[in-house]
């Protein structure tokens, strides 16, 4: 089943465990942020994908030039996160490290907006870094990682908006290194406040099949975890990403 807008509980509850599976593959982004991944680390999260089918990998910017090569001919995106995982960088700095992710050979950027302008209220600064980063990776896709355990309500419904505004394309839970993961009222109100304009990445703490579907019947429409291999074979994933 090709990525839909929503990721509806129904269209998934139509199918057979099998396509369920595979389904699933191609809405994760296999994940592996962690600062000692070696480059075996990468060989085996690219082998993996392309055993899987997953969507895409999701790496630090170091690691994107190996997943290129490992994954050509694949159809397996590369990922590259950006201003990650604090966000608490200089815009032009964030623009740099998207365009440079992009020359290596990125296919999607994960940028972390900023918090503190966020909750200061300064909804043009929100913008600006946000539209510097779409600019920067244009043609390629954005996903805005709002760190939605650091928000209120009203911060989360801020944060979707501008990144609405800004030009992105997804908004993402978490980082899966703030406090808490992705929830499935995180999810619902995200997908909610951005309707059919951009779509919802649920990140953080998802580890098993049932949390990913439930993600999904919330409105999410790509997954990202490093718990990957788990939620396709229908085990428990370790703590993680």
């Amino acid at each position: 089943m090709a990525e839909s807008r929503n990721g509806s509980r129904d269209d998934v509850n139509r199918l057979s465990d099998d396509e369920i599976r595979r389904d699933l593959a191609a809405r994760i982004d296999h994940t592996l942020l962690r600062a000692d991944a070696t480059p075996d680390d990468m060989a085996r999260i690219c082998a993996e994908a392309r055993s899987f089918g997953f969507a895409a990998v999701c790496v630090n910017g170091v690691n994107v030039q190996t997943c290129r090569k490992l994954l050509v001919g694949s159809g397996v995106m590369v990922v590259a996160v950006v201003g990650f995982p604090l966000g608490a960088m200089r815009s032009d700095v964030k623009a740099f490290e998207t365009r440079q992710a992009v020359l290596d050979g990125a296919d999607e950027i994960d940028m972390v907006l900023q918090l503190g302008l966020l909750k200061s209220g300064d909804r043009a600064a929100v913008i600006d870094d946000i539209r510097g980063v779409v600019l920067a990776a244009s043609p390629c896709r954005v996903k805005v990682i709002i760190e939605a355990g650091c928000l209120d309500h009203d911060q989360k419904v801020a944060a979707c908006e501008l990144a609405r505004l800004a030009g992105a394309h997804f908004v993402k839970t978490s980082t899966g290194f703030g406090p808490g993961g992705a929830t499935v009222g995180d999810v619902a109100l995200m997908q909610a406040t951005v309707g059919d304009a951009l779509k919802v990445k649920a990140s953080g703490g998802i580890r098993t099949t049932a949390d990913a579907l439930k993600m999904i019947g919330a409105g999410a429409s790509r997954i990202g975890t490093s718990a990957s291999v788990a939620i396709v074979t229908g085990n428990i994933g370790e703590r993680g990403y």
